[in-house]
């Protein structure tokens, strides 16, 4: 590209592109798609929460197939082993230890139920999303680059579940809500899956260019209003705070830390570069507001008594 401007414009259009190819095989779910994306071009990772069917699955493979990136799906159950997931070294014929890449040695992993797996399989996936690598037997293992984790769980089975502490949590950019499809998104389902119909994927864009963009994110500016708002609606999420209205006193027991503030930030200006402008305003910050915020406060007995629910409590601090 020429200039950051032109490059802009130019990622306008493979955005564009982009969602006309995962509208082939994704009916609806417009806005989950944008998150999903904008968590990729972030260099973020996506906490999906959904019951079963809502095509998760198929909407990560989708969106790998159109970046034309490797996916690798890793179903969590209780018996899980971080070695089951990271690799491990083996015996080769040479009488040598060699290393065997896991599952998680892709760009995109579809983590489906985490909260099925036990705190240790679980911290081993959040240390590979925080420092983009593993350690084994003394020796480093990059992940691949991009490298983006989407993570499911299902919010009606709680049984045998090891919820993921507030802290794992906060790895996560964006917490984002699966509904039922419409109705009539739900017969355009119905008719496009009990058919003998294969859409092909063309894909829009290879790793280089993910990386490209994603950089391309960074350098975007942020006016400085537009920056304060940011932190400051996460200064209001934390009760005692000399800015936390009384809503947020009588109804959080925590507060996002300053990690939202940063997700924050770069998610609007991802955001904003969606929409084609070169720089976020207010509006891109409360378009990425609920996802970021929405599993980093925590209410208390009486906002759930009340049923405050954690998005209303987030709108009234617009």
């Amino acid at each position: 590209m020429k200039s950051d401007v032109e490059a802009v414009n130019e990622f306008v259009k493979k955005y564009k592109e982009l969602n006309h190819e995962i509208a082939k095989v994704i009916v609806g779910q417009h806005d989950i798609i944008k998150d999903v994306l904008i968590s990729i071009f972030s260099r973020g990772h996506c906490l999906l929460i959904g019951v079963p069917g809502l095509a998760k699955t198929l909407l990560v493979n989708t969106i790998s197939d159109a970046l034309g990136l490797a996916f690798n799906r890793i179903q969590f159950t209780p018996d899980l082993m971080p070695s089951d997931i990271i690799g491990s070294e083996i015996l080769d014929d040479t009488r040598n230890f060699r290393f065997v890449k896991g599952p998680l040695f892709a760009n995109i992993i579809l983590a489906d139920e985490i909260n099925r797996t036990p705190p240790k399989t679980q911290s081993a996936l959040l240390e590979a999303m925080q420092e983009k690598s593993v350690t084994v037997a003394g020796k480093k293992y990059n992940m691949g680059n991009p490298f983006f984790v989407l993570a499911t769980q299902n919010p009606i089975e709680q049984e045998g579940t090891y919820p993921l502490p507030e802290a794992q949590l906060d790895r996560f950019m964006f917490s984002v809500w699966l509904n039922y499809p419409s109705l009539q998104e739900e017969l355009s389902i119905v008719k496009n899956t009990t058919q003998d119909i294969k859409p092909q994927l063309n894909k829009v864009l290879n790793a280089e260019e993910i990386i490209f963009y994603q950089d391309l994110v960074r350098k975007i500016p942020v006016p400085d209003n537009v920056m304060e708002y940011a932190v400051k609606l996460v200064a209001k999420t934390r009760p005692g705070n000399e800015l936390a209205p009384a809503i947020i006193n009588d109804y959080l027991s925590w507060g996002a830390g300053p990690r939202a503030s940063q997700n924050l930030v770069i998610g609007a200006k991802c955001h904003a570069m969606i929409q084609g402008k070169y720089s976020p305003d207010i509006d891109d910050v409360k378009a990425v507001a609920i996802p970021v915020l929405r599993h980093r406060i925590v209410r208390n007995y009486k906002a759930e008594a009340e049923g405050y629910s954690v998005e209303k409590i987030i709108e009234n601090l617009f």
